[in-house]
């Protein structure tokens, strides 16, 4: 799988781009704020409807612009594919697949599959829960699409349900008694689809342990224990029937009724709470991939190379687990290599040097492996030109 062409419209800094790609390494040059970043930004919204940077789409949209348009052509063997989004702040994206629109935005997924490695990429080990839980449920839906349908009913749910406790919490505080005549469904809404997403976490984890402690060692060039445990605001293991382990739960014959048991159970015995806080305190959403080294927690006593390694193990985990699945996923590494030093830098370039396309950007050349020599360009004030 790769990028052969990249079309940009109002999308962050770029009036306008037409950008031609080839497989092999390709690297972008050039200082902070030229544009460097956006395109790798813009390549990895058509992969996850999704930017790594910011959490609203309108941070999209150019300055005096009403919307943005990102086209990429994708190559998959001997089948091509054109991909176009229209981002438009404050309504709902819309798509068009080989330029017939499809019915919804998500329904593009998986046509391309990207890795991405950026500076932010720390936060993953010494951050907060939420953006581990986003670095699971991304590459559930790299290796899985349909399981983006499954997240966005459980998000929904979770919403709802939180404002009708929000709405029931105010009212008693008032004096009034509140309306929860229909908690009990969103409850078993949310079980059910919580489940799905519970027991789909957990054989993803299964999979990650081995290829991240793999990927650590490769990077690290040591050989130390680490530890990845999902951490969940029930107790799943009690779930389980005898004899299941996390990665049969997520398999098709997996117990999932017993997981949605267990969450509408703890729902039950949590509601007082919830109404009080006036928001869902049991579920996925609350949930965190519990990281260590050393039999030490990753967060708060690992050292900052430590850590990186970490970072890095997990993406190229999840490189080596979408490639076990057959979908070669295109590289991209924003700016990350100024953050490693030199020994890391080298292991790195050694491990991803393979991959069908690696896209690279970096604000000095010299920052670039030279095992990651290919095609160059620089970019100056969201114009990219050849190098040479």
């Amino acid at each position: 799988m790769h990028l052969t062409h990249l079309s940009l419209v109002d999308f962050r800094s770029y009036p306008s781009l037409e950008l031609t790609l080839g497989p092999g390494v390709v690297t972008f040059v050039g200082s902070n704020g030229q544009g460097k970043t956006n395109l790798l930004e813009a390549i990895g919204y058509v992969a996850t409807l999704a930017s790594h940077r910011v959490s609203a789409d309108a941070a999209l949209v150019r300055d005096g612009a009403s919307r943005a348009v990102v086209r990429a052509r994708i190559v998959r063997g001997d089948r091509a594919a054109l991909v176009e989004l229209e981002i438009v702040p404050g309504r709902a994206n819309r798509a068009r697949l080989n330029r017939a629109p499809v019915s919804r935005a998500r329904d593009v997924l998986g046509l391309l599959c990207t890795v991405l490695f950026a500076p932010e990429d720390l936060a993953l080990v010494k951050g907060d829960p939420a953006g581990r839980r986003q670095f699971l449920d991304e590459l559930l839906v790299a290796r899985t699409p349909r399981l983006a349908a499954v997240l966005a009913d459980y998000d929904r749910v979770v919403r709802q349900r939180s404002t009708l406790l929000r709405t029931a919490g105010a009212a008693r505080r008032s004096g009034g008694r509140g309306d929860l005549r229909t908690l009990d469904v969103w409850d078993g809404y949310l079980a059910t689809h919580g489940a799905e997403v519970l027991a789909a976490r957990l054989a993803l984890v299964e999979a990650l342990r081995p290829a991240v402690a793999t990927a650590y060692r490769s990077v690290a060039g040591a050989e130390v224990p680490i530890a990845l445990e999902y951490t969940s605001s029930i107790d799943y293991r009690a779930a389980l029937s005898p004899g299941d382990d996390a990665s049969t739960v997520g398999s098709a014959g997996g117990d999932r009724a017993r997981l949605a048991q267990a969450i509408h159970e703890a729902l039950g015995a949590a509601r007082s709470r919830e109404i009080e806080r006036g928001m869902t305190l049991v579920g996925p959403h609350r949930d965190d991939l519990a990281l260590s080294i050393n039999d030490r927690p990753a967060r708060g006593y690992a050292s900052h190379g430590e850590s990186w390694s970490l970072a890095l193990a997990l993406r190229l985990a999840s490189f080596e687990l979408l490639r076990a699945d057959d979908r070669e996923p295109v590289l991209l590494l924003d700016d990350v290599f100024a953050e490693l030093d030199a020994r890391r830098r080298a292991r790195l370039a050694e491990l991803v040097a393979p991959a069908e396309q690696v896209l690279v950007t970096a604000a000095v050349a010299e920052d670039v492996p030279v095992e990651l020599a290919g095609t160059r360009y620089t970019v100056l004030d969201a114009q990219v030109r050849h190098a040479g």
